[in-house]
């Protein structure tokens, strides 16, 4: 049972690729973006507000490490839990905004989308609401990948128990003692005993003539 608990790392390879680019982007964008108009108030790079510490930098630092211990780990519990974490951060993406007023009185917090109405939009979707939705369907198909048993981790978790399992000694074979058997003497072969045999009445009718 507790080679059930290992796990390929190709399992969850594709998905914590995604997951680290994703978190690298959630975080990097808010600091680099206003370089290309692409941002939100205060529109400045490298500016550090408790808005995008909050709402953005914390929950792409969260997706990237889930992503890094789903691409990295063999055990299936750890796989798990970097996936979770990954869910977890991309669903702060999506709602944090929404929930932010609970802690802050400031009335928005991550500040505004700036430029015309495409822009806006654009930025509400790759900063927060569509970043979010893409890194919980992708941790989602990770967290469906591992709860599942394949036949291949089967095998792979059978292979160390059969190599561990100590080699049955063969019985020697009994071995049985050999008889001697007498072997009958061909026709026509004069063996010891039929010599003498032979002999004995010989001698004893020349014994009697000569008495």
């Amino acid at each position: 049972m507790a080679g059930m608990l290992r796990v390929s790392r190709s399992r969850g390879a594709l998905s914590g690729v995604l997951l680290a680019l994703l978190g690298i982007w959630g975080g990097v964008i808010p600091l680099v973006g206003p370089y290309v108009h692409y941002a939100y108030t205060p529109d400045h790079a490298w500016t550090f507000t408790a808005g995008r510490v909050w709402l953005e930098i914390l929950p792409a630092a969260g997706t990237l490490l889930g992503g890094l211990i789903l691409l990295a780990s063999r055990l299936r519990p750890m796989a798990l839990l970097g996936a979770s974490l990954a869910a977890a951060s991309g669903a702060w993406f999506a709602v944090g905004s929404a929930l932010a007023p609970l802690w802050t009185n400031t009335v928005a917090a991550q500040g505004f989308p700036v430029g015309g109405h495409l822009a806006r939009a654009m930025a509400q979707i790759g900063y927060f609401a569509g970043l979010g939705v893409a890194i919980v369907c992708i941790a989602s198909v990770a967290l469906g990948r591992l709860s599942l048993v394949s036949i291949r981790d089967a095998n792979a978790a059978e292979r160390p128990s059969a190599a561990t399992e100590p080699e049955r000694s063969t019985p020697e074979p009994v071995r049985t003692p050999m008889r001697r058997v007498a072997s009958t003497p061909a026709p026509g072969s004069d063996s010891p005993e039929d010599s003498a045999a032979t002999s004995d009445p010989v001698s004893s009718s020349s014994t009697t003539n000569r008495s």
